[in-house]
């Protein structure tokens, strides 16, 4: 893999367009290709980011000699099909998160890149962000001590639209797919995988939870308090509390370039920011953010790593079984399913 990664777009909606966006900002990429389901919306898109070479087909961006990498952001029911067509052509992928519907698609996704030795990673570009390097730096250092609990939120208000991707079934809709998963992550970074999984839904007219609370456990009796939704909007933010201090990362924390330091207690040698007063640390960025998980695709495969440490494939599957998890505890299981 050379200095340069030619990217194809698979897909052509909003969150394709934010990922273009992003990636004016990742050194070495290009986008090179576009595919979609017309060759009208190709060539509009194509168009719009001056991308030479535009597809009437999914398989026939696939099979474009000239892509390296393939960027999947087709609705949620999509992205396991998508991802094993991309495989079979012997692209690598990145795949919009939720990675896919369920632990099994993602599982057969995962299955296949590795076997073929393909790159794959979850699309999570929140944790690529700086000031989630600054959180894990901190972390590390030792500046809250022991982390003992999270609370984050992630929900929006949406008028109810039956058809729309937020409230229809068959696209998996719902509050946890679309944006639970960002809280369930960030939890995951700090905790890793839990060990009890418990919350409570709202479910709407269209049968798909449209706000949820969640409470993990974790070994050593940590905790993480998470809420999503799409028909209540609330603070956007992140908290992780530890032994000796806390970390907000500001509103709105899924995209957030900011995080302060709320050291408690007197000042020991074991941790050189306990006795200080509040310290923020700006972590702002150019662009839109996305390009931080187009830099990770690029490092990885210029490295000949088929997958991300920083967002690794077992970490990927441990987040959709707490999703099945939830979703099973709250009766909802989608078509096809």
């Amino acid at each position: 893999m050379g200095n340069t990664l030619r990217w194809g777009i698979l897909g052509t909606g909003a969150i394709a367009r934010k990922f273009v966006a992003g990636l004016a900002h990742s050194p070495g990429a290009v986008i090179a290709a576009v595919g979609s389901r017309s060759q009208a919306a190709a060539d509009t898109f194509g168009n719009e980011f001056s991308i030479p070479r535009r597809h009437a087909t999914y398989e026939a961006l696939a099979a474009d000699p000239e892509v390296d990498v393939i960027y999947i952001s087709t609705p949620h029911h999509c992205h396991q099909p998508n991802t094993l067509l991309c495989l079979a052509a012997g692209k690598h992928v990145l795949c919009e998160k939720p990675f896919a519907l369920n632990e099994r698609q993602a599982r057969e996704m995962v299955e296949m890149a590795r076997a073929r030795k393909l790159f794959l990673m979850d699309a999570m570009w929140t944790r690529f962000l700086p000031v989630f390097a600054k959180v894990r730096e901190l972390i590390s250092a030792g500046a809250i001590g022991e982390p003992r609990m999270i609370q984050a939120d992630f929900a929006f208000r949406a008028d109810f639209e039956p058809s729309s991707r937020l409230f229809n079934p068959s696209v998996g809709g719902g509050a946890l797919l679309d944006v639970g998963i960002y809280p369930l992550a960030l939890s995951s970074m700090v905790f890793g995988t839990p060990t009890s999984i418990q919350g409570s839904a709202s479910l709407g007219a269209s049968g798909v939870d449209e706000q949820a609370a969640v409470v993990l456990g974790h070994p050593g009796g940590r905790l993480s308090l998470l809420a999503c939704g799409i028909r209540t909007t609330t603070a956007h933010e992140a908290v992780i509390a530890g032994t000796e201090g806390r970390l907000k990362i500001h509103s709105p924390w899924w995209r957030g370039s900011s995080v302060t330091l709320i050291p408690e207690g007197e000042r020991t040698s074991a941790n050189p920011f306990s006795g200080e007063t509040e310290r923020r640390f700006d972590e702002s960025y150019p662009g839109n953010g996305y390009q931080f998980e187009a830099d990770e695709v690029g490092r990885c495969l210029r490295a000949g790593r088929t997958e991300s440490a920083a967002m690794p494939l077992d970490e990927t599957l441990s987040l959709m079984r707490t999703m099945d998890a939830l979703r099973a505890s709250w009766g909802i299981r989608y078509p096809g399913e």
